[in-house]
């Protein structure tokens, strides 16, 4: 499966708190909480781009985004 065809699902959401923290979801289970500076920065980048795009960018944040170029070092 390909990273754009698993994100294509959209299987990340977000939830900003009234205390500036942003609780990232994938798969509605929580898979990492922004605080501070990150939160804003994230928040700039997702307002910024369409939905495709921040499922890219949550992806990236939560760090759960295959490159493709990772080697198999299970035996053959």
């Amino acid at each position: 499966m390909a990273v754009n065809d698993s994100l294509a699902q959209q299987p990340f959401s977000y939830q900003a708190s009234k205390d500036g923290k942003i609780r990232i979801f994938r798969s509605n289970k929580l898979a990492t909480t922004l605080r501070g500076k990150e939160a804003l920065r994230f928040l700039s980048k997702i307002e910024s781009t369409d939905e495709a795009g921040s499922q890219l960018v949550m992806a990236r944040v939560t760090g759960q985004f295959k490159f493709g170029n990772e080697k198999d070092l299970r035996p053959k």
